[in-house]
This record gives structure tokens, sequence and C-alpha cells, in this order.
């Protein structure tokens, strides 16, 4: 039985490779059936997140490079430095501990 169980499992490994050979083989030579399907959703997922058109400060600004100013203004804005005054720790008292 001790003999037996490692060529059990040599077998089976030649078994599953060679079925894995066979599946990419048929799948070369015929091809997915789903690609249309997946490409047809890819292509329409991507019109769906295109932006044609933006409306900025009440005007619809409708050109690529327009539109790239636009978003890049409004984020600029948002995210520019500002200079604020921090609170320090360097005059603060602190309370300390006792050991009792």
């Amino acid at each position: 039985m001790h003999s037996i169980t490692p060529d059990i499992h040599s077998m089976s490994r030649i078994n599953s490779t060679i079925c894995w050979q066979q599946s990419r083989l048929l799948w070369l030579r015929e091809g997915d059936a789903n690609s249309k399907y997946f490409y047809s959703i890819l292509a329409s997922r991507q019109r769906q997140n295109a932006i044609s058109s933006i409306l900025v400060e009440g005007v619809v600004v409708e050109d690529v490079q327009p539109i790239r100013q636009a978003v890049v203004c409004h984020f600029a804005s948002h995210f520019r430095a500002l200079n604020v005054v921090r609170l320090s720790v360097d005059n603060l008292q602190f309370w300390k501990l006792s050991v009792s």
C-alpha cells in the first residue's frame, strides 16, 4: 500500500497536466465564445465613463482641452497650500505624575 500511494499521486498530477494542456489547446483552436460579449461590455463601460461635457459656472464646456483645464482649476483651488497658524506645545505646562 505504501509503495502504490506515490504512484497514484504521480499519475494524478500527470492526468491533471494533460487535461490542462488539452483545454488550452481547445481554447487556442476554437477561441473564447464569450469574447465578443465581454468586449462589448467593456466598450459600453468606457462610453459611460467618458466625460463629454461639464457645467462650469453656468456655462456648458464640451471640448477636451477646456474640460481638462476646468477640472485642473477646480481641484487646484481645493488643494492649494494654505498658510495656517498652528498651535505649538513649546510653552504648555503638563501635569506630572508623582510616585506614591
